[in-house]
């Protein structure tokens, strides 16, 4: 595990040295950083949105992009830290993705963030969501119901979100909605503020709509436990 993780870093690292990315539209309420551990800085007062601008190996990209839309995950699994490694193992095997190619890289990273979003929301207990979307998912503009949640793309077009100056423009106008927006770039992070932030906190933002157009997203969520969450996976349950 360690050696992909170390492969994952430098190959992040050669992205922030010669990739050309786009620049985050500069706001008070909106920060970016370099590593998992940055995106700590949710937890500031005024900060709505912390953005990872990162780059994942080829060889993920690559394989994940060849798979057939049948092959991607998709599952939901509350896990404590100490069991995320094969909690989210086995709901790879048990969506039948093939364990081949790069598929470490891909469950090694879902594992680094889970851990890193712990941290932050300071919990044991963190709700992973892969979902494989092919049709028009939350293509509303919206606040998440949630005080913090992560998000990122590993197929497909990845989040769109509004800047705050005209979040409400874009709640009342939503498909007529022509004011300023960003889309987060693939294999980027965002941890977003929800409205559980409290009054008129949270980043508006939607998923893009893609029915009609062939694609298959594979976007990963992780949340804090809640009333919908699945009850806590056991290595005893995953073997009955």
């Amino acid at each position: 595990m360690s050696s992909l993780l170390a492969e994952m870093d430098g190959s992040m690292a050669e992205a922030r040295m010669t990739g050309v990315r786009a620049p985050i539209m500069s706001s008070p309420t909106i920060a970016t950083c370099d590593t998992a551990e940055g995106l700590a800085a949710i937890n500031g007062a005024d900060t709505e949105l912390v953005i990872w601008q990162r780059a994942q190996p080829a060889a993920l990209t690559a394989w994940l992009g060849q798979l057939a839309s049948s092959q991607l995950p998709h599952f939901r699994v509350l896990a404590p830290l100490a069991d995320l490694p094969r909690a989210v193992m086995a709901q790879a095997d048990e969506s039948g993705m093939p364990n081949d190619g790069a598929r470490d890289l891909l469950l090694a990273d879902i594992t680094r963030l889970a851990t890193a979003f712990a941290a932050i929301a300071e919990v044991d207990l963190v709700d992973v969501r892969l979902e494989r979307i092919s049709h028009d998912a939350c293509w509303r503009f919206h606040r998440d119901c949630v005080d913090a949640r992560l998000l990122t793309t590993y197929r497909g077009p990845a989040t769109e979100w509004v800047p705050p100056p005209y979040a409400g423009d874009a709640l009342r106008d939503q498909k007529a909605y022509q004011g300023p927006s960003e889309h987060l770039g693939i294999h980027d992070v965002a941890v977003f503020k929800g409205s559980c932030a409290g009054p008129g906190r949270g980043i508006v933002h939607r998923s893009p709509p893609i029915a009609g157009t062939g694609q298959t997203r594979l976007l990963l969520v992780l949340n804090k436990q809640s009333a919908a969450s699945p009850k806590p996976w056991t290595p005893v349950a995953a073997s009955t």
